[in-house]
């Protein structure tokens, strides 16, 4: 499900975002990119990582390919990106079984 984030601001760790990069060869200001387009995109609860705070899984489309994105929703209406990475085969076939319903 797409939000209309353009209002929105993002946030992220700048030693966490380096550190994605060298490992995925993906920047966080890259995959913003995923939140302000109109496209739709396949959005998850991450329950499994949700004991501190609320956190979400996004894989949907921006220009290089399929991301996955997880992120979590602030209070003063800012988007903190927390990892982003090339989505799997797996990933990129639920986000086309998504697209197709």
């Amino acid at each position: 499900m797409a939000y209309n984030f353009t209002t929105m601001q993002f946030e992220w760790d700048p030693k966490k975002d380096l550190a994605n990069q060298k490992k995925h060869g993906i920047g966080f200001e890259e995959v913003k990119e995923l939140f302000l387009s109109d496209d739709d995109y396949l959005e998850r609860f991450d329950e499994a990582h949700s004991f501190v705070e609320e956190r979400f899984i996004a894989i949907g489309p921006i220009r290089r390919g399929i991301v996955v994105v997880v992120y979590c929703e602030r209070v003063d209406d800012s988007l903190r990106i927390i990892s982003a990475r090339w989505a799997t085969e797996s990933e990129k076939d639920l986000y086309r079984r998504y697209m197709e319903q």
